[in-house]
């Protein structure tokens, strides 16, 4: 099957390749010898991280070497924890000390945590380096590698540091997504769910028709779900940046109560995507009641998730504590939280919601969750 490409077009920046496709890893470095970006650098940093690495590492500097890049390469730890500031600081140092110059490139080989951070990194090193983004997780190739997104994390919460750094070429080769576990699998499908939401009809009834090949992590499913997603975040994108535009918030459906309980719970406790499914299910509740959005709607999209694997979640939190961690969230203003709401299939709206009827909603949605834990 030959590799699809999608052309991210942002005003202002300079258009990138995303190629979709099957073993696309062996012609890296050919393919960067084309992009005016990296074309004629001398050497290119890939960070990875320990559990990719061992699986990518070689092949990808194998190529990188074959197209004449000096290529240098730093392994950070799997996980959320690595997306710090310290950890950023060690990766300056670490690039001033291979001889990083401006002329050089920034490869970041792994999901979305690498992505993020190494996006990061070569995005403020020499005040910003060229990024290739290689995702291997299906998360990443739907999300993270596409827009521009960068950040590391605080204890007060996620990615409130970074910046908005676009990649100059994407290579999702699907090859990679094999060695994924259930649960990263999930996480992309939790995504892949999220967009369809957003965009259209069409993308959610064609996601629904497919739940099951998508499960079963169906080739030609896989990579229509991918192209499909891309093409939705490329399109946002291109109409709001930095998301000054209110546009943007729309990729934040499901993150809000998501982030929260990440936060709450500990990352790492649940996944990123089971906790994103969780807040796409509290949402869709959100709107029911404050915008009428229909019981259908509601109903519908837990059948879908239901079908992915992305359960509900069997924990809680005090309403008090998860909406003060909600307020830390990036898009509160003026004390207030801010949800992504779905009026129907493709059409959305930001609500700015009041502290008294958002406790009395995860008072509700506690509730639910000690009768799920009573039961299991």
């Amino acid at each position: 099957m030959p590799a699809t490409r999608i052309v991210v077009n942002i005003p202002d920046e300079k258009a990138y390749d995303v190629r979709v496709g099957s073993g696309i890893i062996e012609n890296l470095g050919s393919r960067l010898r084309e992009i005016e970006a990296v074309a004629n650098s001398p050497q290119l940093l890939v960070i990875s991280d320990d559990q990719v690495a061992p699986l990518y590492l070689d092949q990808v500097k194998s190529s990188l070497k074959k197209a004449r890049y000096q290529v240098s390469d730093i392994v950070i730890p799997a996980g959320e924890s690595s997306k710090s500031l310290e950890l950023a600081g060690e990766i300056w140092e670490a690039m001033a000390g291979l001889g990083i110059g401006r002329d050089c490139g920034v490869v970041a080989l792994g999901g979305g945590v690498v992505g993020d951070l190494a996006g990061f990194v070569g995005s403020t090193f020499m005040r910003g380096l060229p990024v290739v983004q290689v995702p291997t997780t299906l998360l990443a190739m739907v999300d993270s590698s596409v827009g521009g997104k960068t950040g590391v994390n605080l204890e007060a919460g996620k990615n409130l540091v970074g910046t908005f750094h676009q990649p100059v070429y994407v290579c999702a080769d699907v090859d990679t997504l094999q060695t994924l576990t259930d649960r990263e699998w999930r996480c992309g499908l939790a995504e892949i769910a999220k967009a369809s939401v957003i965009d259209s009809d069409d993308f959610f009834f064609w996601m629904l028709d497919e739940q099951t090949a998508l499960s079963e992590r169906k080739v030609e499913a896989v990579n229509e779900a991918i192209t499909r997603s891309v093409i939705f975040k490329a399109g946002v994108v291109a109409a709001d940046k930095t998301e000054s535009h209110g546009v943007r918030e729309c990729l934040n459906y499901g993150h809000t109560l998501g982030h929260a309980i990440e936060v709450l719970a500990g990352y790492g406790t649940f996944s990123h995507g089971q906790a994103v499914a969780e807040g796409m299910r509290f949402a869709a509740r959100l709107a029911h009641r404050l915008l009428g959005t229909s019981s259908e709607l509601v109903q519908t999209q837990d059948q879908l998730l239901d079908g992915l694997g992305l359960n509900p979640v069997v924990w809680s939190a005090s309403p008090e504590a998860m909406l003060n961690a909600m307020k830390k969230d990036k898009k509160v203003r003026g004390a207030r939280v801010r949800f992504v709401l779905p009026r129907d299939i493709g059409v959305w709206e930001t609500q700015e919601v009041g502290d008294e009827l958002l406790l009395e909603a995860l008072g509700e949605w506690q509730r639910t969750k000690q009768i799920l834990a009573s039961n299991a």
